[in-house]
């Protein structure tokens, strides 16, 4: 099965592009965007999803290369175009897949017997076809972000406040300065701990206003701090900053690999002063981390 190891890309920036806009998703595609996610959900109208379906196998088919960068949102499990999507696009191979409102783990094991079954099906590695999950978009999914240890597939967990608000009949998510309120800022937490809890990678849910680039850098670098390591975009003006933010520097890199040096050089010591004060075994495991994140190591 997948895991964040195994995968040969880098899971910083995920361009959404709807699924029936060649142009967007071309754009999407060719952009810096480490990922781009062709959707099939919320940006695709009930009268267009038959289409759309087919102009995504098909841009995926015509792709030779970079085809592991291509995933695709599906639509969710309790509607009625789950099956649909799949049995369209599994065909052309994509690279991945966006499980939207979830319910909780019982909602990937299912998508996972589906999947193996469509994988053989097209002579396509049976288990290959890894998963994100947007795990806080229903009521009842908060209360399961915890179960995904071990979930079939599963590479990335992220969260989104829109539906969250729609699904317990909230008026807004925003507090008056323009902050989530307390119950969207749970759900960011929830689902970092629950990435954290399952080994898998945190994404940052979207910033809607995609022209405040200066508010995109701060709240991309303030997540990152927190333990996220990418986010979800929207246009591709975002893709830039978004990558740049969740790329060490230069000066992050040097000052892990002096902390890792350090012990090295000090085999068997679970404390050792440094800069005028002291480090023990935490800071060594965030700087092998952080050196791992920028492939230093």
């Amino acid at each position: 099965m997948p895991t964040p190891a195994t995968l040969s890309i880098k899971m910083r920036s995920w361009l959404f592009a709807p699924g029936d806009s060649d142009k967007k998703m071309a754009k999407a595609a060719d952009s810096a965007a480490d990922i781009a996610l062709f959707d099939l959900e919320d940006a695709v109208a009930t009268e267009n999803k038959v289409i759309a379906r087919q102009m995504v196998h098909d841009f995926l088919a015509s792709r030779t290369e970079g085809c592991e960068r291509l995933w695709v949102r599906i639509n969710p499990l309790d509607g009625p175009y789950t099956l649909l999507d799949l049995a369209a696009i599994m065909p052309a191979r994509p690279g991945g897949i966006m499980l939207p409102k979830v319910y909780g783990r019982q909602d990937v094991d299912r998508l996972d017997h589906y999947l193996s079954a469509l994988e053989v099906a097209h002579g396509i590695d049976e288990g290959s076809t890894p998963l994100i999950v947007l795990v806080t978009e229903t009521a009842e999914a908060m209360f399961h972000t915890g179960s995904y240890k071990g979930a079939p597939r599963v590479v990335a967990l992220t969260w989104g406040a829109e539906d969250l608000a729609d699904s317990i009949g909230a008026s807004d998510n925003r507090n008056p300065d323009g902050s989530y309120g307390f119950t969207y800022e749970l759900a960011r937490s929830m689902c970092l701990l629950g990435a954290a809890t399952a080994g898998v990678t945190a994404i940052e849910t979207i910033q809607g206003d995609f022209r405040d680039l200066d508010g995109l850098k701060a709240r991309a670098e303030k997540v990152r701090r927190d333990g996220y390591r990418g986010m979800l975009a929207i246009h591709p003006a975002q893709v830039d900053v978004i990558n740049a933010a969740f790329t060490p520097t230069a000066k992050e890199i040097a000052q892990a690999q002096e902390i890792v040096d350090i012990f090295a050089k000090n085999p068997g010591v679970g404390a050792i002063g440094y800069k005028g004060g002291m480090l023990d075994r935490p800071y060594l495991s965030r700087a092998e981390q952080l050196l791992k994140q920028a492939g230093a190591t």
